[in-house]
């Protein structure tokens, strides 16, 4: 379960949302296909690529650039879209 907003966020957690928003992009084709071209990842090896925490910074980051999607993820897994923030800064001292 996530975390209220204001508490920090722990590298678990922030993979944890990597990965819900990797699931919801996959189920947002434009989304996903954007997403794929911008990152180079081919669908094959999506799944692989997922451990990497630095490949989930990257989705992170796609969110964050596109507002849109940002808050389709957020409203979708009832957060707000600081979270998704907190959650990058987590990855990144993670790495």
């Amino acid at each position: 379960m996530l975390r209220e907003p204001g508490v920090i966020c722990g590298p678990e957690e922030a993979e944890m949302m990597a990965i819900s928003a990797l699931t919801f992009l996959a189920g947002e084709p434009e989304a996903l296909s954007r997403f794929l071209a911008l990152s180079g990842i081919s669908v094959a090896t999506l799944r692989e690529s997922a451990a990497d925490p630095a490949f989930l910074a990257g989705i992170l980051d796609f969110l964050l650039a596109h507002e849109a999607w940002l808050l389709a993820f957020t409203g979708a897994a009832g957060i707000p879209p600081a979270r998704v923030a907190d959650a990058r800064r987590a990855l990144s001292k993670a790495g």
